[in-house]
């Protein structure tokens, strides 16, 4: 019988240079206000705050679909730099990291499916596939009590 195989778990040091990296040296991310709450080989949760300046609807006060897809781009982003840190767990932590500079976005569909209203959104990703060239991921934006507001399909460009 053949042994299961363990999961990969990523170093302190990788998840630190990585939440930094995500949360404050990407500045768009920081302007969004992007925070990391789950950061796994094969899934990543962010949450956002709704703040005044995201509002997309001054009367309804429904955040910006722009925000929207931005921040779904940047989660299905960070969910391919976690599926190829622990494809390369070979790599010391930092060097992991470097796999970053290549990673580009190539295609991203959003559908909005409900307005984004309320205080805080959970957004999610996992990869669909990690190619050696190209990789794919799904996203989703959540709202108050997990209710599902918008979803994603990205492609990225990975070396």
């Amino acid at each position: 019988m053949k042994a299961a195989p363990q999961p990969v778990v990523f170093e302190p040091e990788f998840i630190a240079a990585l939440t930094d990296l995500f949360e404050n040296k990407i500045v768009f991310n920081h302007l969004l206000g992007l925070k990391i709450t789950l950061l796994q080989p094969d899934k990543v949760v962010v949450k956002l705050v709704m703040r005044p300046d995201l509002v997309g609807h001054f009367s309804t006060h429904r955040i910006h679909g722009g925000v929207i897809s931005a921040s779904l781009d940047a989660v299905g982003g960070l969910a391919i730099l976690a599926a190829n840190g622990a494809r390369h767990m070979n790599e010391l932590p930092l060097e992991r990291l470097k796999r970053f500079s290549k990673l580009g976005t190539i295609d991203l569909r959003v559908d909005y499916l409900r307005p984004g209203v309320g205080e805080q959104f959970e957004i999610r990703a996992e990869v669909l596939r990690l190619g050696s060239r190209v990789a794919s991921t799904r996203m989703e934006f959540f709202g108050k009590d997990g209710q599902l507001l918008s979803t994603g399909i990205g492609a990225y460009i990975v070396s």
